[in-house]
């Protein structure tokens, strides 16, 4: 397999963004990449030299200062003041995989030759993500609008030696680094402050990693669903394509035949049975489950656009000699996608927490909280308070962070996004999502087992045969905590072993 990747102008996928992730390949600049970033930086010098217009941004200060002329000897000082000013996040750091695609994403951006940076600014970025070196750089501070500014801010700060990062496990300062590497800082020319902080980096690295990991979830999603649906002895009618053909939303219809692919060959699904419907929370899998993926396959497409932009700002523009204030930074794409796939990843474990409270419930047939003994036994009584404090919880993350808007600037920037709190929040989502999805599965395998000896498909079998080597049976109360998070763990480990 090719271990390295060239950044080019082509379009970068989320398929290509994760191939690039999961198999650390090395980033190079192509050649076509090295001459726009340096014709645009040699535009912009002659620009500079023979230009004493103000330009915002390149010989202005910013944001409501942007009247403020500022001198062609200090607008080298003007971009260093820009990024040092502007590192004031504060809160938990951002987690190391999702400030590597911050990485990623900014060199992407920079590279289309409209940001005016230095060639040598970006090689750096490049040495810092082949090295492993990561900013620190911490969760609150953007408004998502005149892009992440204190986020990209500390994702800036190791180029001047400032700041601190982290490298090799350790958390060390930035200076440090510098001199382990024999590294010069770079000295920052006009308007590169202003490149590197203007930007959608922030959001779009939580977008891009969150959308990557809900496409999983989602599979896994309709799998749990489908071992609750034998657990509860449920039927397979409400699968049939001819339901679904009549309402042809794409993810309800891909859904119904997943659902029918994992349960073929299943005695438990072709069993008579004697009831003559299921509940929503079963019958519903295709339209609840769907919503979700057509919104996760929304989002893709948002992300999958920004992810191929020039985000930063005044952009410039060789070709038609104009240099333009605008507002490409502006997160609000980002932060109604970011908001709808919280919904989305929210409902999943919504419906998810439905069934266990089924399964658990000494119905059909099967004993109450799923164990022997009931009574000298809780059994499976507690994992579902936890699912559902987990469920309530994401409902209250799911409400929309696009809706609010807070003037900043002295009023400059009178309306922002809020995309990077939409951002961090989905996250939370997503994590939660994956422990409701885990005790499904560990009240699902359980249920199920009091179908024997009928089978259930031989995929399913082959997958609870897998996850019962790290998860047992439950015969009599234990610690549930250790089933939980080795639940969690084989999901996540299962899915690795799904790509490759």
């Amino acid at each position: 397999m090719e271990h390295s990747h060239y950044i080019t102008t082509e379009v970068l996928s989320l398929e290509t963004l994760q191939e690039i992730i999961s198999h650390n390949k090395t980033l190079f600049l192509s050649e076509e990449v090295k001459i726009n970033i340096e014709k645009c930086r040699d535009y912009l010098d002659t620009k500079m030299a023979s230009n004493d217009k103000p330009i915002y941004g390149i010989n202005t200060g910013f944001g409501s200062l942007c009247n403020v002329k500022i001198s062609n000897e200090n607008l080298s000082r003007l971009q260093e003041n820009l990024v040092k000013s502007h590192a004031c996040g504060t809160g938990d750091e951002v987690p190391a995989a999702i400030v590597k695609l911050m990485l990623l994403l900014k060199i992407q951006s920079l590279s289309y030759g409209h940001s005016g940076v230095q060639l040598q600014t970006v090689e750096r970025l490049i040495d810092f993500y082949n090295n492993d070196i990561l900013p620190v750089i911490y969760t609150q501070g953007s408004l998502g609008a005149s892009g992440d500014l204190a986020p990209l801010a500390h994702l800036s700060l190791p180029l001047l030696g400032e700041g601190e990062v982290y490298f090799e496990g350790k958390k060390v300062q930035s200076s440090a680094i510098l001199e382990h590497f024999n590294w010069q800082p770079i000295v920052l020319q006009s308007k590169e402050g202003l490149a590197l902080l203007n930007g959608t980096q922030f959001m779009s690295a939580y977008g891009c990693y969150i959308v990557l990991k809900a496409m999983k979830y989602s599979y896994l999603a309709d799998l749990i669903s489908a071992i609750s649906l034998e657990g509860f002895d449920g039927r397979i009618e409400p699968f049939n394509e001819l339901i679904h053909n009549i309402r042809p939303h794409k993810g309800q219809i891909l859904t119904a035949k997943r659902m029918n692919e994992l349960l073929e060959g299943s005695q438990i699904i072709t069993q008579e049975k004697q009831h003559v419907q299921d509940p929503y929370s079963f019958r519903c899998i295709p339209q609840v489950h769907g919503a979700s993926k057509d919104a996760i396959e929304y989002a893709k497409k948002v992300f999958k656009t920004e992810i191929n932009s020039v985000t930063d700002n005044p952009n410039v523009f060789i070709g038609e000699d104009v240099i333009i204030s605008g507002g490409n930074f502006h997160g609000q794409p980002l932060a109604l996608a970011l908001d709808f796939l919280a919904i989305a990843l929210s409902e999943l474990g919504s419906i998810s927490e439905r069934r266990t409270y089924q399964l658990i419930s000494g119905l059909r047939g099967l004993p109450a909280f799923l164990i022997d003994n009931p009574g000298l036994n809780s059994g499976f009584m507690i994992p579902q308070y936890t699912a559902a404090s987990i469920a309530s919880q994401n409902k209250q993350l799911a409400t929309p962070a696009s809706v609010d808007s807070i003037v900043s600037s002295n009023g400059q920037e009178d309306h922002v996004s809020m995309g990077a709190n939409a951002a961090t929040k989905c996250l939370k989502i997503m994590e939660n999502l994956e422990r409701i999805l885990a005790i499904e599965l560990m009240n699902a395998s359980q249920a199920i087992e009091f179908r024997r000896p009928l089978q259930s498909s031989e995929f399913i079998e082959l997958f609870l045969k897998s996850y019962r080597e790290d998860v047992p049976l439950v015969h009599e109360d234990r610690i549930l905590h250790y089933d939980i998070e080795n639940s969690v763990a084989f999901l996540n480990s299962f899915l690795i072993e799904l790509e490759d």
